[in-house]
């Protein structure tokens, strides 16, 4: 099992590697394009330059004047909480002109690109909250069912996997006498990047995880059919996909 996980791992390495690419922009910025896609599929890029003995990336600001051009604005005090909290948990610092910014050493440069383009994905994906195509907060409807069946949890919480990146889930329920630790993503837009990024982060995680441990995905289907291929996916990787219109099914084992 270590072996054929380890496999796993090393072939998403190896995507990401053969997937990206790099241009010089000038004598100080370069661009790096990802095989990350944002809900105009198109790459996400990022920039990078040497500072302060280190490296500053930054997404030049698109991702948020992206979605404010788009008509998603992000002034009320609800959604700026939300924006600080995403970036909170990736370690990213929102600057001027809409700046997405993190500094990297040479030896965490990894990392910080990584936190950084799933940053960028997490906020991009808060265009899908924008009226009218979504009521309510996804993520505050699963708080509020979870409060309302008396299930334990602890929310936004980051473990390091094995590959040494950080993963961000929504809720954690710890070990009962009758169940496992749970860990749960709350996923209102399920697509084939959003599977592909939790299986990357739950086949990260577990091997540093308590062995019986299990991870669940809550998807929401609310507003649009999933797509029956993210399911799939996600069980492929030992992840219960769970859609938001059957999560009553889920109750007794999150609440046990």
């Amino acid at each position: 099992m270590i072996a054929e996980i380890q496999e796993l791992i090393d072939q998403y390495v190896a995507w990401l590697k053969d997937k990206t690419t790099l241009r010089q922009i000038d004598d100080t910025w370069v661009e790096i394009t990802t095989p990350y896609l944002d809900r105009h599929n198109d790459h996400l890029q990022i920039y990078t330059k040497r500072a302060n003995g280190g490296f500053l990336l930054t997404d030049d600001g698109h991702t948020i004047n992206d979605l404010e051009s788009s008509g998603c604005m992000l002034a009320s005090a609800k959604r700026q909480d939300l924006l600080r909290q995403t970036l909170n948990g990736f370690g990213i610092q929102l600057k001027e002109d809409h700046l997405l910014e993190v500094h990297a050493s040479t030896e965490n440069f990894a990392l910080r690109k990584h936190s950084l383009v799933q940053a960028m994905l997490a906020v991009n994906d808060l265009f899908y909250l924008g009226e009218p195509m979504i009521v309510s907060l996804f993520y505050e409807d699963v708080v509020a069912w979870l409060d309302l069946s008396d299930i334990r949890y602890t929310p936004k919480v980051k473990f390091s996997g094995k590959s040494g990146y950080d993963h961000l889930f929504d809720f954690v329920i710890p070990k009962s006498r009758k169940q496992p630790e749970r860990i749960i993503r709350a996923v209102n837009r399920p697509t084939k990047d959003a599977a592909q990024s939790i299986a990357f982060a739950w086949i990260d995680t577990k091997e540093v995880r308590s062995p019986d441990s299990k991870a669940y995905t809550l998807l929401n289907d609310s507003e649009h059919v999933v797509p029956v291929g993210v399911v799939d996916a996600l069980h492929n990787y030992e992840v219960k996909a769970v859609l938001w219109s059957q999560r009553d099914n889920l109750r007794p084992e999150l609440a046990a």
